[in-house]
């Protein structure tokens, strides 16, 4: 029995999305582990600054993986781009788990994080183009999803080691570090096993191949339906313009006003959840824990906790957001998102000076409105800033503006890693202000600038992004509404019904 061909693109989905996984896990891990005794007796105390750098140099690597994946992605297709920033992850991951000294550790990092960001760049990428538009949302939304596992493994297995594991035992922190190259070795074997891109495949030339994989991914391998034959005439129509006028992928980017507002948008956006304060509770969350008292066993398992609970939301954005759209979820969020970070900000600045009982309720009040937080972060800004960012470029300019969106990410990363816990220890509370206001500036930037792109055909982008006036409120929906497709569709759903009526008369 041939298996259902959507059910078939959201297992491939699935499966690619084993990348995220471990960018998830390595982003939950590195708090619990440095947090650790033995880590912190084994590399002699590190200063903030060195636990920083412990942090930020596995996004510096990312950030460089991000940016040869676009043009790799580009030359060699998605899977072997794939394929290689596993391969990559599993000799920093291997590297991480034998350091004895900080500067072994470093260079594992850095090398871990050119795997992840050559990773995390391509696979919502490759999501993309093998979906159908109705579950596009769906399937690029594994990628904050496996992130979200990652993440929750983490930061349960860090958990576990720290409380069943010897504070002079080198295992409590080597152990949740080694794990991860398990499902790295497992990704870069198996890719090869799944189709490529049919965008790709016939942006090269292989057009029986594309339109192969194409009907392998929409009708169980048969290439005369008619949705496999109007996507394919799409596809290839829209390919065919760009290559006669000489779209030229980084160069397009900044010279057509198009593209360029698209890269803009995806700039923008993942700078935007950098900002809203993620990473800095991610990476530092026994730090922060710590300013409430809270001690570190305690608050892995807190962290823990609110990992389940991200993991539940990104599980209900897969299932809603192509129903919700992308716009409206992601400016909520981001004003739940200012909210939380108000109330965990006074929390905070109150603590010292409050009551042994007040601070009791204070750190409750904290654990739970970051509860919150993570529910309200993950059910709208993080997967959405995997889903716009691969949907709305053309084939010619997709895997580099990806790319560039994923560098601007990693670099906002890298700049958090760096900074927060020197700011938590000299500013305090304060430094958690930024977040309330960069919330709320986030929501209103893309209330006012992102447009919806549910359900629209990848192909059908060009005429969303391409009207002179930027702001979406007074944009007219007959200006850029483009239904090409559906009428392709419906053409050779009519032909396809002829042939088979003249066939049983």
């Amino acid at each position: 029995m041939a298996i259902n061909p959507r059910t078939y693109q959201f297992l491939v989905g699935v499966f690619a999305s084993f990348g995220s996984f471990l960018f998830g896990y390595d982003l939950g891990v590195i708090g619990g582990c440095v947090a650790s005794p033995s880590f912190i007796t084994t590399f002699n105390s590190p200063s903030a600054n060195e636990t920083g750098a412990v942090v930020s140099v596995f996004t510096g690597g990312a950030f460089m993986g991000a940016a040869i994946a676009g043009p790799f992605g580009d030359w060699f297709g998605r899977r072997l781009t794939i394929m290689l920033g596993a391969v990559v992850f599993c000799l920093g991951g291997s590297l991480q788990t034998g350091a004895q000294n900080l500067g072994f550790l470093y260079s594992g990092r850095l090398i871990a994080g050119l795997g992840v960001g050559i990773m995390v760049m391509i696979i919502p990428l490759y999501q993309a183009e093998i979906a159908h538009p109705s579950i596009r949302g769906r399937i690029t939304g594994l990628q904050q999803f496996m992130l979200a596992i990652g993440a929750a493994v983490a930061a349960w297995a860090t958990y576990g080691t720290n409380l069943h594991i010897s504070n002079s035992n080198n295992n409590q922190w080597r152990i949740p570090l080694g794990v991860q190259i398990v499902p790295a070795g497992i990704l870069a074997v198996l890719i090869l096993l799944f189709p490529e891109s049919p965008r790709w495949l016939i942006d090269h030339g292989k057009n029986d191949a594309g339109l192969e994989t194409l009907a392998q991914l929409h009708a169980s391998g048969d290439k005369s339906d008619p949705w496999v034959i109007s996507e394919y005439d799409q596809i290839e129509a829209t390919i065919a313009h760009e290559h006669e006028n000489s779209a030229k992928g980084y160069r397009d980017l900044f010279t057509n006003r198009s593209s360029f507002r698209r890269l803009v948008l995806v700039a923008a956006l993942q700078a935007s959840v950098q900002m809203t304060g993620v990473s800095a509770i991610q990476y530092f969350s026994p730090q922060i824990y710590a300013t409430l008292g809270i001690p570190t066993k305690e608050a892995l398992k807190y962290q823990g906790v609110s990992n389940i609970l991200s993991t539940l939301s990104i599980l209900c954005t897969i299932l809603f957001i192509d129903k919700l759209g992308r716009r409206w979820p992601l400016i909520l969020g981001n004003l739940v998102n200012c909210l939380c970070f108000i109330i965990v900000t006074a929390a905070i600045a109150s603590f010292p000076n409050a009551a042994p009982k007040t601070q009791h309720s204070l750190g409750w009040a904290f654990i739970a409105t970051n509860w919150v937080y993570q529910i309200s972060f993950s059910f709208t800004c993080g997967s959405l800033s995997w889903i716009i960012p691969a949907e709305i470029f053309d084939t010619k300019t997709r895997s580099k503006g990806v790319s560039i969106g994923a560098m601007v990410s990693f670099a906002f990363n890298t700049m958090i890693g760096q900074i927060t816990s020197p700011a938590i220890d000299s500013i305090q509370w304060r430094y958690f202000l930024l977040f309330v206001v960069c919330n709320f500036t986030n929501a209103v930037f893309f209330w006012a600038f992102m447009p919806e792109t549910k359900k629209r055909p990848l192909e059908e982008m060009n005429a969303l992004f391409s009207g002179r006036n930027w702001f979406v409120p007074t944009m007219k929906k007959e200006d850029y509404e483009s239904h090409d497709l559906e009428h392709r569709f419906a053409e050779n759903e009519e032909k396809a019904q002829v042939v088979e009526n003249s066939t049983e008369n």
